[in-house]
């Protein structure tokens, strides 16, 4: 396996993913790990002009059959984990919106929303397993690329807003993870979805529709 992404992020992440690759593949090697190799990458296969709204997430689901290389979303069918149920409530309060049966956000990265998380693989099971293997040098060289307009971060949780400082020139919509563990401190009722669209607006961008 070797990273796969759109030819528009080449001339941003080639340069990191040569010096990182050597790190990650000895770390991955004869290793189990999900996602499954040709959907590690899948988030970055949006055209990188494309991208209006970027959601940092940690690293993939470690359940067996829940990655699929982007953040939160799962493949279609797959019942929603924890963290998702709650983003779909809050979905449902800031906008009316109803959540899916499944955990499928392909709907919103299909407008341009960036799903990264700043781990891309997992060891079934380990969640944080393939942290500092190399994986933070390569999303924070996607993060940074992201440093212009029109542009909205979404930064749920401790990691996600340390990824503020890549982007000085992007109004960043911060609040507590959506996990059972820290969704009642804030995340519920951050409005994040009607804000982000705010900040799009003023920035002469269009909406994203966040049914799904």
């Amino acid at each position: 396996m070797h990273p796969t992404y759109h030819p528009s992020w080449e001339p941003v992440l080639a340069p990191v993913v040569e010096k990182q690759w050597p790190q990650i593949s000895h770390a991955l090697e004869g290793q189990d790990y999900l996602p499954p190799a040709e959907d590690v990458c899948r988030a970055l296969q949006m055209p990188l002009d494309e991208v209006r709204v970027l959601i940092v997430g940690q690293d993939p689901y470690p359940t067996p059959g829940h990655a699929m290389g982007m953040a939160f979303s799962t493949r279609p069918g797959v019942k929603p984990p924890r963290s998702l149920v709650n983003i779909y409530r809050e979905l449902h309060d800031d906008l009316c919106i109803d959540g899916r049966e499944d955990g499928d956000l392909s709907a919103w990265a299909d407008q341009g929303v960036l799903l990264l998380n700043r781990v891309l693989t997992v060891a079934p099971g380990q969640a944080g397993s393939h942290r500092r293997i190399g994986w933070e040098e390569i999303t924070e060289a996607a993060i940074r690329a992201l440093n212009r307009s029109p542009m909205v971060a979404i930064l749920w949780g401790r990691d996600a807003q340390a990824c503020e400082r890549f982007l000085p020139d992007v109004p960043c919509i911060k609040s507590p993870h959506p996990s059972p563990l820290s969704a009642s401190r804030g995340f519920f009722g951050s409005k994040p979805f009607s804000r982000a669209n705010a900040l799009l607006r003023d920035q002469g961008a269009q909406e994203i529709d966040w049914r799904l």
